[in-house]
């Protein structure tokens, strides 16, 4: 199993939840939950141990926030794509996707990783330039992956090679 494929079952995303999950008021109320999350984490200085609490709760949006919505009417835009392509992405051991995106993923997923990582330092010491720096780098990396993300979809549809 795919560490996408287990991260998916982490969220809940099976078969009805993906679609659910390309509806657009999922995927831009998910993507922008990071600036929110900073804020939480950044709150200990104001309020101490109780920044715990609108952590916690943005931790279960991040959890539930793909299964709450319906089902598109269309699928027929960018973020829907993204997240379709991540599900070809996820279950690429059942559904071979194209090798010449194995080498980009791989750098944009280091990209993103050394952006978390640099945001957490940031978080963690209180210094904006790094938290600011981290989160631009781990932003821009997921969308650029996301891009990605679309050009397997809309080439996994083109070529008709599975529908999952």
């Amino acid at each position: 199993m795919t560490l996408e494929k287990r991260i998916a079952k982490i969220f809940k995303l099976d078969g009805e939840s993906w679609m659910k999950h390309t509806n657009p008021w999922s995927i831009w109320t998910r993507f922008t939950t990071l600036p929110f999350i900073i804020l939480a984490v950044w709150s200990r200085v104001w309020i101490g141990w109780y920044c715990l609490i609108p952590i916690a709760i943005l931790v279960v949006w991040i959890i539930i926030n793909p299964t709450l919505f319906k089902k598109p009417k269309s699928i027929d835009n960018w973020g829907a794509e993204a997240v379709l392509g991540e599900r070809y992405w996820a279950e690429r051991k059942t559904f071979p996707v194209p090798k010449h995106h194995s080498t980009p993923i791989l750098i944009l997923t280091v990209l993103q990783t050394i952006g978390g990582i640099v945001l957490i330092i940031g978080l963690w010491k209180l210094e904006i330039n790094l938290t600011i720096m981290g989160s631009i780098t781990a932003y821009m990396a997921k969308m650029w992956f996301l891009d990605r993300m679309v050009w397997i979809f809309k080439e996994m549809k083109t070529h008709k090679q599975h529908s999952i």
